[in-house]
């Protein structure tokens, strides 16, 4: 059984930083890696992807100021965010797809106060 455990949201002052964790569990290949984010009355959208050969991206609204990184085994993946904004609150979520399926996490809140 998959399961996805995410750690490390809270309320942090703008210009703060905070690292969020993703531990995948379950017996299967994962392909990528991903954190997205929802905040209120919007749609989801993809903060950052790291794929299996390595490749990374971000959003733009993200570049510069967030790393996503995943350990030695790849089974966790890391989003450190720094030089944080009120316009990135929001419940942030992790996803890990393999080459059938397509996992979420339970979703973190994070919250930035001006």
């Amino acid at each position: 059984q998959v399961q996805l455990v995410e750690s490390g949201g809270g309320l942090v002052q703008a210009g703060g930083s905070l690292r969020l964790s993703c531990v995948a569990s379950g017996s299967f290949e994962i392909y990528s890696m991903a954190w997205f984010r929802q905040a209120a009355g919007v749609e989801r959208e993809m903060v950052a992807i790291i794929l299996r050969v390595g490749n990374i991206n971000y959003a733009d609204s993200v570049k510069g100021r967030f790393t996503i990184s995943r350990d030695s085994a790849e089974r966790t993946v890391y989003l450190q965010m720094s030089s944080l904004k009120p316009e990135d609150t929001a419940v942030y979520y992790c996803r890990v797809t393999s080459h059938d399926n397509v996992y979420w996490g339970q979703g973190t809140q994070v919250t930035v106060s001006s």
